[in-house]
């Protein structure tokens, strides 16, 4: 018997939707409610609302959400407190008899709860001679050190991504093992279905230009100029979140708002396929075209299954994620 719903994709496919038509079709189902946990970092951030697409009052249609607005633009992300902060509300849903429907696409903190995945501690000194060193000599040093006691990890984190490469070898040299020896290897945590919404690239982009244009009709850069006298810029996290940055540098004068959309558009297409590779080497996952027209339905009777402990899914509920995942194949693609 399944404990947690996880709703999991690519930005801007209809995720959040989808998890609170599961959440208010649940009850009358099942006859236990459905109520709505975070797993997206930047959701996590109090004030940041226009650029995370985080769902309106109104639209969350009475169902219960979680972990929203638990953070303070100035604080980094911590994904080892999510795990934990996550992990205490399903147990509170479940001591409620209430089913959590996970929603979000940071896979790492979607793993962080529905695996077994332990976070190494940090050091600050260490931490601090690795920045240190990452800014005098940049990101590509490091990298190429990283290569050498990691390469899996080295293959895995850009080259560019001074950050993951900092906490990489940060967690190396404390553990004495390779940083991937921490990473998750798909063991449940908990029993747990997991509902992934896929649509093809072009259409996905698509969805994403419309969405940043909506977020500077919306008054993104309102909201940040808002934010940045609560310290967005002296967050590590925050101040470098899609749209956040990029609306930054438009207050700065540094960019025009057609190249600050234009900047986030492509920031968030890319991070769409990171988001993909991400999910698709899940076995786990059930993938669902976000289009569908009967999709909540198709959702629901993948969780009648999954609460019923039927080992299999029926193969008429899928959709083959090769023929919209160009690339695809399978856990070990």
């Amino acid at each position: 018997m399944i404990k947690v719903i996880a709703v999991v994709g690519p930005t801007a496919v209809g995720k959040s939707d989808l998890a609170v038509d599961v959440a208010l079709r649940l009850e009358e189902r099942t006859g236990r409610r459905g109520e709505v946990i975070n797993a997206d970092s930047m959701q996590l951030y109090r004030g940041m609302d226009i650029g995370t697409a985080k769902m309106p009052e109104p639209e969350r249609r009475g169902v219960p959400h979680h972990l929203l607005d638990v953070w303070e633009v100035t604080e980094p992300a911590d994904v080892a407190s999510y795990q934990a902060m996550a992990r205490e509300r399903v147990e509170e849903c479940a001591e409620r008899d209430v089913i959590p429907v996970l929603v979000g696409g940071s896979g790492l903190y979607v793993r962080a709860v529905l695996d077994h995945l332990e976070f190494p501690g940090t050091d600050p000194a260490v931490r601090a001679r690795l920045e240190g060193e990452l800014a005098d000599a940049g990101p590509g040093v490091l990298h190429a050190r990283l290569a050498e006691a990691d390469p899996a990890a080295a293959r895995a984190i850009l080259p560019g991504n001074g950050r993951r490469i900092v906490r990489a070898l940060e967690v190396i040299e404390l553990t004495g093992r390779p940083f991937t020896a921490t990473l998750p290897d798909h063991t449940s945590y908990y029993p747990c279905l997991q509902i992934g919404l896929t649509a093809p690239r072009p259409e996905l982009d698509t969805r994403i230009d419309t969405r940043v244009e909506r977020m500077w009709e919306q008054g993104l850069l309102e909201e940040v100029r808002r934010l940045d006298g609560h310290g967005l810029r002296e967050g590590r996290t925050a101040s470098r979140a899609l749209g956040y940055a990029q609306a930054l540098e438009q207050l700065d004068g540094t960019l025009s708002e057609e190249d600050a959309k234009a900047a986030t558009a492509q920031a968030t297409r890319r991070f769409a396929r990171r988001q993909e590779s991400w999910f698709r080497r899940d076995p786990r996952i059930r993938w669902l075209p976000y289009d569908s027209a009967e999709l909540t339905d198709r959702a629901l009777a993948l969780v009648d299954t999954a609460l019923a402990g039927a080992p299999d899914v029926p193969e008429e509920a899928l959709v083959d994620v090769a023929t919209v995942m160009p690339g695809f194949r399978g856990a070990d693609g």
